[in-house]
């Protein structure tokens, strides 16, 4: 990987960046994934780089409506499993809750190179090898799952960007939590819950959040889940777009400044 300097003023998404490149170098990455990668690299910088008001909020959500799940899942794609593979271990670990993966480009051999990194970092257990069950009205590879896994989940997290099997997803009457930079996207509009956060701040954060809420009681998490508003989220998560683009020069954000 090539070494950035510390006190570079975007140095953590360059570093980023580099995990994305080094996943497609090792095969666990499609190409495709540095488009997806630019793409939301892009609304990312327009919200300063930082997590939100309303992707905290999303954040905490999505810990809840893990911890009150019977049976949860966390899909992985190759983007995923190159910028956050402790991360999702650590979350699966904690909610008793398989780890799936499932591409669009599939190919089996990167399948297998996916599930053997992520059981490096300590997983237990991780499906998508032989998916025997096919998602009704998807014709694409994403399609392709297993009926222990995501078929009979009642809860699908999935990390990154993934429209039209969240739209089969929901239809199934699945709950689908994403995570997704773009606020506009099939994805965010779609999905029960969306966090509008680069998945590099957001895993942390729900990771932190469902050990602080996984003693609490069913009625308050249940509470919290009452209490989100998707639709109220992506608008929030544009209006802060919104604000950051009219903000004048001296009152940018200090991420945009040093890029001017």
């Amino acid at each position: 990987m090539t070494e950035i300097p510390k006190d570079h003023p975007r140095c953590l998404s360059l570093m980023t960046r580099e995990l994305i490149i080094q996943g497609v170098e090792d095969g666990i990455t499609g190409i495709t994934g540095l488009i997806a990668q630019g793409r939301g690299e892009a609304f990312d910088y327009l919200l300063a780089e930082q997590t939100i008001p309303s992707a905290s909020e999303a954040e905490r959500t999505a810990a809840a409506v893990l911890l009150l799940a019977k049976g949860p899942v966390i899909s992985v794609n190759g983007n995923a499993a190159a910028l956050v593979p402790e991360e999702l271990v650590k979350l699966s670990t904690m909610l008793g809750a398989p780890l799936e993966v499932n591409l669009f480009y599939r190919i089996q051999e990167r399948v297998q190179k996916i599930i053997e990194y992520l059981v490096s970092y300590g997983a237990q257990e991780v499906l998508g090898a032989r998916p025997d069950c096919n998602i009704v009205g998807l014709s694409s590879q994403r399609g392709l799952v297993c009926k222990q896994g995501i078929f009979l989940a009642d809860v699908v997290f999935v990390p990154l960007e993934d429209g039209d099997r969240c739209e089969a997803l929901r239809r199934m009457g699945k709950t689908v939590i994403v995570v997704d930079l773009n606020p506009l996207s099939r994805t965010a509009q779609s999905a029960s819950v969306c966090i509008v956060d680069n998945i590099v701040r957001a895993m942390p954060n729900i990771i932190e959040s469902v050990d602080e809420m996984k003693g609490m009681s069913t009625s308050y998490l249940q509470e919290i889940v009452d209490g989100f508003d998707n639709r109220k989220n992506l608008d929030d998560a544009l209006g802060s777009i919104y604000k950051n683009l009219k903000m004048k020069d001296h009152q940018l954000p200090n991420i945009l400044k040093k890029e001017k």
